[in-house]
């Protein structure tokens, strides 16, 4: 097989971690033709399989293309295609303003977007205002699936349905939108529940997963691979925690990750994560508080690492907020301790349940 050539891609992108999302356009790209000029637009052979392929690997997909939406959506639909589309934009906007749109509706880093256009013009457009968007020529598209950037390492139950879960997810922003009185409120009528337990050896791959794509809410960005996961769960020094969240209108999946170096003294949180799903549904400092109760009723200090950079001062201020203050930095991390004396209570709009 011909490897792509270079110049259709941003070469120096190569080797950032996987796509979450693929961004297509329409017009002799998805299909021959221009649906304007001739409805009778032909789709591109292998576009179907390598749209399916994507959506089981859990690689999001959405639209950015000129045109009429009402007749591209029917057609789409005349396929069986558009509901691996998320937040499409089928509009005249510029192709860098809908990408802008797609990254903020699905809360994703434009360096874990793809976008697949057959216009020069249209590529070096994106390429030169939103320089960290991997840019595909549509005359690569049966290499596309090759590409490392589109192999996660492992396939989740998670990932397999996380198309499902994003679907769910504009259900439950219909419903706030469309929800009269304060977010708490609405947030109760959520009926949510949010479980910790102790890492199972069947949720490593997930867990190997939320380090690699979680980046905003994450205190210091370190990665951990499966076998490194695997004996941090069996050592008797570390705690290795998972958290999922499910409400009224289905699961979140695996989406809290926290791992805690014990010692007899002093505990120290080597990494804690929470996946930017669940950013707005208010519990963002239950697996923390947790960690906090657990540091007190074992009579230990409480510690943790935190690696600032430009993307998770959300977690940071979450740490300020529970009492935590800097006390040293230590090969370029900072250490922040806990104040134990006053933790903070789960919230009431929520049911936690422990099987930690």
């Amino acid at each position: 097989m011909m490897p792509i050539p270079t110049e259709s891609i941003n070469t120096h992108q190569t080797d950032r971690t996987v796509i979450k999302c693929v961004v297509w356009d329409l017009d002799n790209t998805l299909w021959h033709g221009v649906l304007l000029e001739d409805e009778q637009v032909r789709l591109r052979p292998q576009v179907a399989d390598i749209i399916r392929t994507l959506d089981s690997r859990g690689i999001l997909q959405s639209l950015a293309s000129r045109n009429e939406s009402t007749v591209a959506l029917a057609k789409l639909r005349e396929w069986g295609l558009a509901e691996y589309f998320l937040y499409p934009q089928i509009n005249w906007n510029s192709k860098v303003a809908s990408i802008q749109t797609i990254a903020q509706s699905l809360n994703i880093g434009f360096d874990t977007i793809a976008f697949i256009d057959d216009q020069p013009f249209e590529l070096a457009e994106v390429r030169f205002s939103l320089s960290d968007v991997l840019c595909i020529n549509a005359a690569e598209l049966n290499h596309l699936l090759d590409l490392p950037v589109m192999q996660p390492r492992f396939i989740t139950s998670d990932s397999r349905q996380r198309r499902l879960m994003y679907l769910s997810d504009i259900q439950r922003k219909q419903a706030e939108t469309e929800f009269v009185g304060p977010q708490t409120e609405f947030l109760a009528t959520l009926n949510m529940t949010f479980t910790i337990a102790i890492a199972q050896e069947e949720d490593l791959q997930r867990a190997e997963e939320l380090t690699i794509r979680t980046n905003q809410l994450n205190t210091t960005g370190d990665t951990y691979s499966y076998d490194q996961l695997n004996q941090l769960r069996q050592s008797k020094q570390h705690k290795l925690l998972i958290a999922s969240l499910e409400d009224k209108f289905g699961g979140y999946g695996k989406i809290g990750l926290a791992l805690v170096n014990c010692r007899s003294e002093r505990w120290l949180i080597k990494l804690l994560l929470m996946s930017c799903r669940v950013m707005a549904r208010g519990v963002g400092t239950i697996l923390l508080n947790y960690i906090m109760q657990l540091a007190r009723e074992n009579q230990v200090r409480l510690m943790s690492e935190f690696v600032v950079n430009d993307r998770n001062r959300m977690m940071y201020i979450t740490y300020k907020f529970a009492g935590f203050r800097e006390v040293e930095t230590h090969n370029g991390r900072s250490i922040l301790a806990a104040d134990l004396s006053q933790i903070q209570p789960f919230p009431d709009y929520v049911k936690v349940k422990i099987t930690a």
